[in-house]
C-alpha cells in the first residue's frame, strides 16, 4: 500500500499541513520523534499575515477565546527596537496574536485529529530513497524499524530536518556566535507597571513600553507581559564570556544592570508552568538551495531558520509555507491539476524566506553595540516620521508585502496578495470573507450587478465554488481565490469585459486544471 503524504514532524508547521490536505481530501500520515507534544517554550505568538490565514481557517477563535475576528494594531509596533507609529497608517498590516508554541501545537493536533489524521509518536524518518513511482521511508519506532511507501514525503522536521540532510539539500546561510540572549518568566513589582499604557517603569532609566525592546550600547532589554503567564523579560548582549553554568534569574539581573545600567526588580514567575529560563549563544539565518527534491519537499524551519528578535518570523513564514503547498498536493493527488503545479510552491515561497531574511538582517544590524550604529538609528529615526517609510516596514514585518507571481496577466493591484477583508452580503445573509474560505475550496466571489460570472456556463468549474453577494464597502465586483486565499484574479469592473474574462478563465486553467462543469 502507498500513502499518499507523509509528514516527518509533528509539530504546528506539520499538523498545519496535514490539516489543509485533510481538507482537501488526502489523509497523511504525521510521523514525530518525540513520545508527545512539546511543551518546550519557543515562539510567544504570531505575527502579522498569518494571524488573519488561521482566521481564515476558523483557527483565530480557539487561540484567541474570543468570537471577534483579529484587529490590526494602530498603536505601535517595532522595528530594530525602534518604534513604529502605526497611528500614522490608514491600514495597519499589523496583526499579533499573543499565544505559547505550545498552544498553537496542541490546537492544531486537536484540529487534525478532528479531521481524522494519524499521527505517529515516537516514530522518526532515519533514510528514503526515491523512485519513479514513489518514496520508500525508513522509520524507527518503538517496536522496531518498518518502511513507509509514499507518494511524497514533506520535511517538517526543523532547523537539524534529517529529511532535508537525506535529501542532501545544503543549507547555506550566517552564523552569528557574538549574541547573547538571556530570558526569563519573571514577576516585577505591581507598582512599577503603569496600568494605562502597561509600561515597565524603571527608575533611573525610565518606561519601557510592553513587546517594544530597548537597545543601548551595552545591548538590548525588552518586557512582555503575555496574557495569561508572566511577564518574559530578556536581554541582548555581545562577546559575553562562555559559561556552562545554568542559567538563573540572578544571571538575568546582573544582565539587566549591565545593559540599563540600573537593577529591575525580578521574582520567580507564578502559575503553571512550562516557564523560560534559558540563555541561547549565537544563531542561524539560513535558507535551503531549494524547496524540493524530487518527492520531497520542505516546510518550515527545515526550509528556512532565522536569528531575530522577537515576532517569530520562523513559525510566521512556516505556517504559510504548508497553507500553500497544502492545496496543491492534494490537487496533484486527485489528479486535478498536473504535477508542475507543485513548482510554484518555491517559486513562491522561496522568495518569502529571502524577504524575511532581509528583515531579521536589516533588524540585527540596527540593534547592535557601537557609536556607529547608533549613529545609523539616530537618522533611522528621523525616517520613522515619514507614513511611507512606516508602511513600508510595517508590511516588511507582517509578510504582507510579499506578492506571488500570477504571471502576466497579473493587472490587478490584489493578484498574487492576500485576499483584502471584506463584509458580504449573500442570499443567505450577512459574512465575513474570512468565513467563506473555511472549507479550503477555491472561491470565485461574484458581485457583478446580476451575478453576470455566476451565470456564465463557461465560467462554472467542478474545483471552484462560486459565491454571489453584494459589498457596501469594497470597490470589487469579482474576486477568484486559491485555496491559500491568495487573489488569482480580481475586477472592479461593473461589467468584466473579454479580456478581463479570458484573464479569468486562463486564472481558472492555471490553478485549478481544466474548466469542467460544476456539480449541482
Amino acid at each position: 500500500m502507498i500513502t499518499d503524504v507523509v509528514i516527518a514532524g509533528g509539530g504546528p508547521n506539520g499538523l498545519m499541513l496535514a490539516c489543509e490536505l485533510s481538507l482537501a481530501g488526502v489523509r497523511p500520515v504525521v510521523l514525530e520523534r518525540l513520545p508527545e507534544a512539546s511543551k518546550e517554550p519557543k515562539a510567544n505568538g504570531l505575527l502579522g499575515q498569518v494571524v488573519k490565514m488561521l482566521d481564515h481557517r476558523g483557527l483565530y477563535e480557539r487561540l484567541s477565546g474570543s468570537p471577534e475576528p483579529p484587529q490590526p494594531n494602530s498603536a505601535y509596533f517595532m522595528f530594530g527596537a525602534m518604534g513604529l507609529d502605526l497611528s500614522l497608517l490608514e491600514d495597519s498590516p499589523i496583526h499579533a496574536l499573543p499565544v505559547p508554541q505550545h498552544r498553537i501545537a496542541r490546537v492544531l493536533q486537536e484540529r487534525a485529529v478532528e479531521l481524522g489524521v494519524e499521527i505517529r509518536w515516537s516514530h522518526e524518518v532515519v533514510g528514503l530513497s526515491q523512485d519513479d513511482g514513489a518514496i520508500a521511508i525508513d522509520v524507527t519506532s518503538p517496536s522496531g524499524t518498518y518502511q513507509l511507501r509514499a507518494r511524497y514525503l514533506i520535511g517538517a522536521d526543523g532547523a537539524h530536518s534529517t529529511t532535508r540532510k537525506l535529501s542532501r539539500i545544503e543549507f547555506p546561510g550566517i552564523t552569528y556566535d557574538r549574541m547573547t540572549v538571556r530570558s526569563a518568566h519573571a514577576t516585577v513589582p505591581a507598582d512599577r507597571v503603569d496600568p494605562a499604557t502597561g509600561a515597565l517603569n524603571v527608575p533611573g532609566y525610565g518606561a519601557v513600553l510592553p513587546f517594544l525592546p530597548h537597545r543601548t550600547e551595552y545591548g538590548g532589554f525588552s518586557y512582555a507581559p503575555m496574557p495569561g503567564h508572566p511577564p518574559l523579560v530578556s536581554t541582548t548582549e555581545w562577546d559575553q564570556p562562555k559559561t556552562d553554568t545554568p542559567m538563573s534569574l540572578d544571571e538575568l539581573r546582573a544582565s539587566i544592570r549591565r545593559v540599563l545600567g540600573v537593577d529591575v526588580p525580578l521574582g520567580p514567575p507564578d502559575g503553571e508552568g512550562p516557564h523560560v529560563l534559558r540563555r541561547l549563544t549565537g544563531g542561524n539565518t539560513r535558507v535551503a538551495e531549494r524547496f524540493s527534491d524530487g518527492r520531497v519537499f520542505l516546510i518550515g524551519d527545515a526550509a528556512h531558520v532565522y536569528a531575530a528578535t522577537g515576532g517569530g518570523p520562523g513559525l510566521n513564514l512556516g505556517l504559510q509555507d504548508a497553507v500553500n503547498l497544502g492545496w496543491k498536493l492534494a490537487a496533484v493527488i486527485r489528479g486535478s491539476a498536473p504535477p508542475a503545479l507543485l513548482n510554484s510552491y518555491e517559486t513562491e515561497r522561496w522568495p518569502a524566506a529571502r524577504r524575511m531574511i532581509l528583515n531579521a538582517q536589516a533588524q540585527s544590524a540596527l540593534i547592535a553595540p557601537g557609536g556607529d550604529v547608533t549613529a545609523l538609528r539616530e537618522l533611522f529615526t528621523e525616517l520613522l516620521r515619514d507614513r511611507s517609510t512606516v508602511q513600508r516596514l510595517a508590511e516588511l514585518v507582517a509578510g504582507a508585502d510579499v506578492r506571488y507571481d500570477m504571471g502576466e496577466a497579473a493587472a490587478h493591484p490584489l493578484i498574487g496578495r492576500f485576499a483584502p477583508d471584506m463584509e458580504l452580503h449573500t442570499p443567505a445573509g450577512p459574512v465575513r470573507l474570512a468565513e467563506l474560505t473555511r472549507t479550503a475550496r477555491p472561491l470565485l466571489i461574484d458581485l457583478t450587478e446580476e451575478a453576470s460570472l455566476a451565470k456564465t456556463p463557461a465560467l462554472r468549474h467542478d474545483q471552484v465554488d462560486i459565491v454571489t453577494a453584494r459589498s457596501q464597502t469594497s470597490a470589487l465586483t469579482a474576486l477568484l481565490l486559491r485555496p491559500d486565499c491568495r487573489v488569482a484574479w480580481a475586477s472592479a469592473s461593473p461589467h468584466p469585459d473579454p479580456t478581463e474574462m479570458e484573464e479569468l478563465r486562463a486564472a481558472l486553467q492555471r490553478w485549478f486544471g481544466a474548466t469542467e462543469p460544476a456539480h449541482a
